[in-house]
């Protein structure tokens, strides 16, 4: 219940702010909306119990509960290690990345589209679209030197763009440089990482909902014909079946689980392409 109050809270702040405010503080709604977030689990901390007791009489610590500890003793600066592992070329390694960078492209398509459809309201160039894939790679190929797997956009920026209309590049670069200081600073990753997860439901409850919206944007710019009906419904089923019961799966081939198991997203994409390709054209 403490959880539930706490996400509601969030995202009357969010709504609060953005509805309720103008200029940089309208834009900035999400990110004040997790700020008002933790201070309503500092808050909760004096004036409710922070641990519970199961059924099995085992002590835990409430979810909302801010792990300030992990913060003291994160450290203020570190490097990265460069090439933390020693490189192997295995086939039995190299194959199963390639089909995360498959699965990551395809997420980045439509990220990207959703994003120019959002912010811009149009629809993505090809450039654009390759630009984007490009610098996926780019960047997976420079986390790799330290030991990191296949980067991956989030669909949550699809939402904060939707939300805000902000692209501007400025804007995107500060964001990018937080992270870079994120990823130097373990004590600032920490206080991130600690985050109670009814404070981000809040704030992903906006957020997923734009990406919604920004999805119909695009599905209903095109005439809904028939044709176009039966395209998407078909994708969307398969996709969201496959992505919420994964154990339909469960007996298939291992690579077939690599590429189509982790998300609804692949599979969703390929049954639109492979539709769009068979079914008759509409008659003009």
């Amino acid at each position: 219940m403490e959880n539930l109050l706490l996400a509601i809270f969030v995202l009357a702040m969010i709504l609060f702010f953005k509805h309720r405010t103008k200029g940089f503080t309208s834009s900035s709604a999400i990110l004040l909306g997790i700020a008002c977030g933790y201070v309503a689990s500092i808050v909760m901390g004096f004036i409710l119990p922070t641990t519970g007791v199961t059924a099995d009489g085992v002590e835990y610590t409430k979810a909302w509960v801010l792990n300030w500890d992990k913060v003291a003793n994160a450290a203020w600066f570190e490097i990265p290690k460069f090439m933390p592992v020693k490189p192997v070329f295995d086939l039995r390694a190299i194959l199963p990345v390639m089909v995360m960078f498959i699965v990551t492209a395809v997420e980045t398509v439509g990220d990207i589209s959703g994003v120019m459809e959002g912010g811009l309201g149009r629809e993505a160039t090809d450039k654009e679209l390759s630009g984007g894939v490009i610098c996926d790679g780019l960047g997976s190929s420079f986390a790799a030197l330290f030991g990191v797997l296949p980067n991956t956009s989030f669909s949550q920026n699809v939402g904060l763009v939707a939300m805000t209309k902000v692209v501007n590049r400025f804007a995107l670069a500060t964001g990018a440089i937080f992270l870079i200081l994120c990823g130097l600073s373990p004590k600032l990753a920490a206080l991130i990482s600690i985050m109670p997860q009814a404070v981000l439901g809040g704030a992903a409850v906006m957020m997923f909902s734009s990406i919604v919206i920004s999805g119909i944007q695009l599905i209903t710019k095109e005439p809904l014909t028939g044709r176009n009906l039966s395209i998407v419904a078909v994708a969307l089923g398969v996709g969201y079946g496959m992505g919420a019961n994964t154990g339909i799966l469960a007996h298939t081939p291992e690579f077939v689980r690599l590429i189509f198991g982790g998300s609804g997203i692949v599979p969703a994409a390929m049954v639109a392409i492979l539709l769009n390709v068979l079914l008759p054209k509409d008659a003009e």
